[in-house]
Parts: structure tokens; C-alpha cells; sequence
């Protein structure tokens, strides 16, 4: 049976080894690291910067090329193998599997999708405990996915926990349908203090270049983020409203030529990759966000936690993920059918509107944020896990 994590967010986690004094030792093993950029690097960035002050903790990752880095990152010590080949977007990288054969520390913790980190567990020998952290399926690979999903299962078999990031994931997923009496859920979390202030100087300013009825979307520009459904609605969102796109990736110039081909690109600010407190300035800016996303590749959507953390609601989709679990339809934003442009627009134009509306599902998702997605909650309910396994009791 599934359970929910609950340890309070407030709380600092032990220190303590429940065998002993020593600090547990923990190997996270990731795909990449920041400063390479995407969802999972930055929440395996934040969740070992915090539980560094309760674990020894190490972090494995591939390298975008054929050589080896080892450093310290804020307190993270990571580990960056030589990637000799890439096969459908996973880096193969033979040091890693050498690594987790000479690990001798008590928790072996995975982040999966990932090919790489399961084939390097299975093929290393490694009899320890092991934590795998499931925050989707492998979507896209429709060939390559089946082929690999009997190892998956072996890999999750041998686990001593999985970690899904929400109920609704864990409910939909076929894969961990298969293994639901090892799932705990433990929504992603981020630090919520740095997207709750702002200096206001910096939010005047983007008012004064953009306008002050600002919409703010932020993600990678790629094809499952929906911007192309969400510029199609900004033809039907009255002006001045103008959408602020936060965010690089393969398709803005394709992105770029819709909104203009639509005639919105005056209405329509690409605005790439910015600073934090740019980001952040743009969230205080703005009146709500936006998450368009069209398919279950988006799995959880962590851009809304930093839109909630800044007072806004947001605007998602209801997929078949943990999208519409993290902001929650008329509690704390509003929720609409994936590709439909008509139903985002309806739904922006009812926030832009609606004052009172807006202000009060704004205080929800604000409340929601730091009851549910905090950081320090996310890794006290992860150490607290670690704990129990550590103890040899995983169960509740």
C-alpha cells in the first residue's frame, strides 16, 4: 500500500544514524547536473544541497563529454563520468557502473528516467538499499521503452522504496502500477523564500517595459511545454495583456514565427534564459501564471510551485499527471483541457478580469506552496524515509 510522507516541514531532520552516531551515507545517481539545465537536475541540486546537512552525500551524474570532473558544488560533492556514446537521449557511461560497484556507503539512491542509473545498479552487483526517486515514465521512447521496461522492473523489484512525486502519478503510471506496495509519495519542493520576496524596484521596472496586465509562462520550448496552444490563446486575450515567455529550447523560432504569423509577436516577449531574480521579479510582475502542457511528459510541473510561492495562481492542464495535483482547480488557480486554446484563453480572461477571484486563489496557492512544496518538507520527508530503511523498516 501506498503512503504519504508527512514529516512537518518545519522540522530539522536527525542526524543520527538509527545504527549508530555517524551521519547515514547516501550515492545519488542522477543523468546530469546543473549547471545542465532541466527539471530533474534541478530538484537533484536542491534536494542534496539541503540533505547535505543531515547525510554524506555523494552524487554521480554523466558528463556532456568523454572526460571526468569531480567537484564541490555548494556543499554537493559530484562526480561527472565520461559519456562515450548517446543512445536515444541517455548518455552510456561505463565509469558509472564502476562506481556504484565500489560503493560501500547504505543507501543507493536513483533518479529515474534514467536507462543509464538502472543499467549501472544492475550491472555493478550492488546488494545494498536502494531508493529510487520514479518522476515519470519514458514517454517518448516508443521503441527503446518496452525493450528496456523488463529491466526497469527488476531494478524496481530489488528497491527498498520508490519515491513517486504525486498520487496522480502513481495512480496512472503502468509501470509502478506493478509496485505500489513499495511507493511513498513525496511532492518535489523548492525553496520557497527565494520566490516569495522581490525586490520591488525590479518588479516596477518589468511594468514599466511590459504593461501591468502581464501573464507569465515559464519552461523549456519544447514541443509537450503546449506554448504553441498558448499563443494561439493569446489571440483571443483582449491587449494590452501581454504574455512573458521565460525559458530557451529548440523550438523558439519556431515559436518566434507563430506568434508573429498570428499576429501577436508585439503581445508575445521571449524573454530566454534570466537570472533567478529576474524570474522571480517576473513572477511579482505578472497577475498569474501559465503551464500549457500537453502531455505526460510533464509530470509534475515545478514552475507552478514558483508562480504559487510568489502569490499567483496559475493556469495548468488536466493531464494525466502531476500537473493539475500541484495547483488545484478553483482552490488555488484554474485547470483546462490539454490543447485547447479556447479554454486557455476563457480561463486568462476570467483572471485578468476577476480581481477578487484573482487575489484569493493567489493567498491559496500561496499557502499551498509553502505547506506542501517546501524544500525543507521535501527532505525531511525524504531523510526520514532514509531513516526507516536505513533501520530496515521501509513500511509505515
Amino acid at each position: 500500500m501506498m503512503s504519504i510522507m508527512t514529516a512537518p516541514s518545519q522540522e530539522r531532520p536527525q542526524v543520527e544514524n538509527p545504527a549508530g552516531s555517524r551521519k547515514l551515507q547516501v550515492l545519488h545517481v542522477g543523468k546530469f547536473y546543473p549547471p545542465h539545465m532541466g527539471g530533474i537536475e534541478s530538484h537533484l541540486q536542491v534536494l542534496c544541497g539541503e540533505l547535505t546537512k543531515s547525510v554524506d552525500l555523494r552524487v554521480i551524474v554523466a558528463n556532456d563529454n568523454r572526460s571526468a570532473v569531480q567537484e564541490t558544488l555548494e556543499s554537493v560533492s559530484v562526480v561527472r563520468v565520461p559519456t562515450w556514446l548517446t543512445l536515444a537521449s541517455t548518455p552510456l557511461c561505463p565509469a558509472m557502473i564502476q562506481q556504484v560497484r565500489a560503493y560501500r556507503g547504505d543507501i543507493l539512491h536513483l533518479h529515474f528516467p534514467n536507462p543509464m542509473a538502472v543499467l549501472a545498479y544492475l550491472a555493478s552487483g550492488y546488494r545494498g538499499r536502494v531508493v529510487v526517486t520514479y518522476h515519470s515514465d519514458m514517454v517518448r521512447q516508443r521503441v527503446l521503452g518496452p525493450l528496456f521496461e523488463p529491466l526497469l522492473h527488476q531494478a524496481l523489484e530489488r528497491s527498498s522504496a520508490i519515491i513517486a512525486t504525486s498520487p496522480n502519478y502513481l495512480e496512472t503510471s503502468r509501470v509502478l502500477a506493478r509496485h505500489q506496495e513499495r511507493c511513498h509519495i513525496i511532492p518535489l519542493g523548492i525553496p520557497i523564500d527565494s520566490f516569495n520576496r522581490c525586490d520591488p524596484g525590479e518588479t516596477e521596472e518589468i511594468r514599466r517595459l511590459y504593461g501591468d496586465r502581464l501573464i507569465v509562462s515559464v519552461g523549456r520550448l519544447v514541443y509537450y511545454k503546449g506554448f504553441e496552444f498558448l499563443i494561439r490563446a493569446m489571440t483571443r486575450v483582449p491587449a494590452p495583456a501581454r504574455l512573458l515567455i521565460v525559458g530557451e529550447g529548440p523550438l523558439r523560432g519556431k515559436l518566434t514565427s507563430l506568434a508573429a504569423e498570428l499576429g501577436v509577436g508585439d503581445r508575445v516577449v521571449f524573454l530566454g534564459k534570466i537570472p533567478h531574480h529576474r524570474l522571480v521579479a517576473c513572477y511579482h510582475a505578472a497577475r498569474f501564471a501559465v503551464l500549457a502542457s500537453i502531455a505526460r511528459s510533464e509530470a509534475f510541473g515545478i514552475a507552478q510551485i514558483e508562480a504559487m510561492a510568489a502569490g499567483l495562481p496559475v493556469v495548468n492542464t488536466n493531464l494525466d499527471s502531476g500537473v493539475p495535483f500541484v495547483s488545484l482547480h478553483r482552490e488555488t488557480g484554474l485547470t483546462v483541457p490539454p490543447c485547447d486554446p479556447g479554454a486557455l484563453a476563457d480561463a486568462m480572461n476570467e483572471l485578468l478580469e476577476n480581481d477578487v477571484l484573482r487575489a484569493v486563489l493567489g493567498r491559496a496557492a500561496a499557502q499551498r506552496a509553502a505547506q506542501e512544496f517546501s524544500l525543507e518538507s521535501m527532505a525531511a520527508r525524504t531523510f526520514s524515509l532514509y531513516e526507516r530503511i536505513a533501520g530496515g523498516n521501509p513500511s509505515p
